[in-house]
C-alpha cells in the first residue's frame, strides 16, 4: 500500500498516545484545566551545541508540552549546524527563529539578522547549501524520531513553529507542513508578513492544518501582524489561517488580550505568555509587575475552558546570578498562581 505524506502525518499523530504510554510518564503541566507549556525559543541560549539540553530543561522545569522551533527540531534530527556569528542563536536558517545576545534588550518586532562580512556571508551560504541537501533526505520518520525524544522524556510536542520569510519558495513552505505532519502536531505557528499569510493560506487549506500567525507590536508596519485590522486580514485569507496570540506584544500595542480571546478563541492556536509594558514598552522580568493582564487571561481560559495552550516565552534579560532554568521556574510558578 502506498501512503501519501498526509497519510504518514496522520499515522504519526495516531501513534503519539501509544508512544507516550510505552515510554516516560507524561509530565502534567495542566493547571485549572489550562495547559501550560513553552516555546523552545525560550531556551535558545542553551540549545547549542546540543539541542537535547532543551528537552532536559522541560523535564527540570516541569513543563509537559512544547511548541518546537523548526531549527531545534532539525538539530535534534541531526541536521548540519549553521555557523554562529556573535549571537547565541546564530543566523537563522529558513524557518529558524534567530536569537539575540544573552542579557541584550529584545527588539520590539521580529529578530533581525546581524550585519555580516563577505567571508561570513560565504560561510553562511555554504552552510545553507549543506542544510538544503540534508533536508532532501528527510522523511516522516525523521520527524517521528524527534517526537520520540520528547515523548521519552514525558513531553508532548503540540505545535511546530516554522517561521516563513518572503524569500521562500512554495517548496520551502511545503517543507514546513511536511515536518509538522511527520511530528504529528495539531498546528503550526509562524512569524511572518501578511504577504506571506496570503501565500500560505491555500497550502494550509490543502493540508488542513491550522497556522497561528504570531503577532508583534510593529503597528506602524502595514505588512506585519500587529494591528487589529491585520489579524482580521490574515484570518480572512483562509479557513486554516489563525492566530498565535502573544499577549505581551498585544499589550504593548495597547490592545485588550482578554477581549480578543473572547472574540477569536476558535482561531487561536496558542498564547505566548510574557509581561510587557504598554505603549511599546519593554519586557518585564518579574511577571505580574508589568501591564500584561496575565492573570485575567489565565482566569478566562480556566473559566471558559478554552483549549488554548499558554506557552511561556522568556525574552527578558536574565538577571545577574540567575539562569534560564531558574527564570522559567519563576515564570511557571507565577502562571500557576494565576490559575489558583
Amino acid at each position: 500500500m502506498q501512503f501519501t505524506r498526509r497519510d504518514l502525518g496522520k499515522l504519526a499523530l495516531a501513534s503519539a498516545p501509544l508512544a507516550r504510554a510505552l515510554h516516560a510518564k507524561t509530565i502534567n503541566s495542566k493547571f485549572g484545566g489550562v495547559q501550560v507549556g513553552a516555546i523552545t525559543y525560550s531556551f535558545n541560549r542553551i540549545a547549542m551545541p546540543d539541542a537535547q539540553a532543551i528537552i532536559n530543561a522541560y523535564v527540570e522545569i516541569g513543563l509537559g508540552e512544547a511548541e518546537l522551533m523548526s531549527n531545534h527540531c532539525e538539530s535534534l534530527a541531526g541536521a548540519p549546524p549553521m555557523p554562529v556569528f556573535g549571537r547565541f542563536g546564530g543566523p537563522r536558517p529558513a524557518g529558524g527563529p534567530g536569537g539575540r545576545p544573552p542579557g541584550g534588550a529584545p527588539p520590539a518586532g521580529p529578530p533581525r539578522p546581524p550585519q555580516l562580512t563577505p567571508e561570513q556571508i560565504a560561510e553562511r551560504d555554504a552552510a545553507r547549501a549543506k542544510l538544503a541537501e540534508w533536508r532532501k533526505g528527510t522523511s516522516a520518520s525523521t520527524w517521528r524520531a524527534v517526537r520520540k525524544k520528547f515523548n521519552d522524556a514525558g513531553v508532548d510536542v503540540a505545535l511546530l513553529c516554522y517561521n516563513m520569510q518572503d524569500s521562500m519558495a512554495d517548496s520551502d513552505i511545503e517543507y514546513g507542513f511536511v515536518m509538522a505532519e511527520g511530528l504529528g502536531v495539531k498546528g503550526m505557528t509562524t512569524s511572518t508578513t501578511l504577504t506571506m499569510a496570503k501565500r500560505i493560506a491555500p497550502i494550509a487549506d490543502k493540508h488542513k492544518l491550522l497556522v497561528g500567525y504570531h503577532g508583534h507590536d510593529q503597528t506602524n508596519d502595514p505588512n506585519q501582524t500587529a494591528t487589529l485590522e491585520s489579524y482580521d486580514t490574515l484570518m480572512a485569507y483562509g479557513k486554516y489561517n489563525g492566530v498565535n496570540l502573544d499577549i505581551g506584544h498585544f499589550t504593548a500595542s495597547n490592545y485588550d488580550a482578554v477581549e480578543f480571546i473572547k472574540k477569536h478563541h476558535a482561531k487561536i492556536t496558542n498564547l505566548h505568555v510574557k509581561d510587557r509594558r504598554k505603549n511599546h514598552g519593554p519586557n518585564v522580568a518579574v511577571w505580574g509587575t508589568g501591564d500584561t493582564p496575565i492573570k485575567d487571561v489565565m482566569q478566562l481560559l480556566k473559566k471558559e475552558k478554552y483549549p488554548i495552550p499558554a506557552n511561556l516565552e522568556l525574552e527578558y534579560p536574565i538577571p545577574e546570578g540567575s539562569d534560564i532554568i531558574a527564570e522559567a521556574k519563576k515564570c511557571l510558578a507565577y502562571v500557576k498562581s494565576c490559575l489558583a
